[in-house]
């Protein structure tokens, strides 16, 4: 009787029935849980890393003092920063660039800035199409953050108990 059972199961394709049965019960009859990504997108943090933005302080004037403490601790040495002296006896920089390939989004340069200068965005989809697009220089950083500052801010405050 088991040679007949088996011969019958195995000409039936049962063990092949029940393994599309159980893939049909996980795959099929389940809510999906991807994202169709340029109509959806997933929830970001205030902390998440994105491109990196210079900020302005309410007046107009930028926050950036010179210190170069930024330029010093980042590990990839994308930042380049010269300055000069105003006449008023306050630093500010002349050049700020930031290789964009050498970047590695780590966060040091942010958390070393005594007036929180320079911030990292939640803009997580830019490009460039040519090469010589990837240093952002002082204007394209200033007008990024012009252009995100008052989610910056909020990000800042949401983040502000746990700094």
């Amino acid at each position: 009787m088991r040679p007949l059972n088996d011969y019958l199961n195995s000409f039936l394709f049962t063990e092949l029935l029940r393994g599309l049965r159980l893939t049909a019960r996980h795959m099929v009859f389940r809510r999906s849980i991807t994202l169709e990504f340029p109509e959806e997108r997933a929830p970001k943090s205030p902390r998440f890393r994105g491109h990196l933005a210079l900020r302005r302080y309410p007046n107009g004037e930028e926050r950036c003092i010179a210190c170069k403490l930024c330029e010093a601790v980042c590990p990839a040495l994308a930042i380049t920063i010269d300055s000069h002296q105003r006449a008023d006896g306050t630093r500010r920089t002349t050049r700020y660039d930031i290789d964009m390939f050498k970047c590695i989004y780590c966060g040091f340069c942010e958390e070393s800035c005594p007036v929180d200068s320079i911030v990292l965005t939640r803009l997580d989809t830019f490009h460039m199409e040519r090469r010589d697009e990837r240093v952002a220089d002082k204007q394209k950083l200033l007008a990024m953050g012009d252009k995100y500052e008052s989610q910056l801010a909020a990000d800042r405050a949401a983040d502000a108990p746990y700094r």
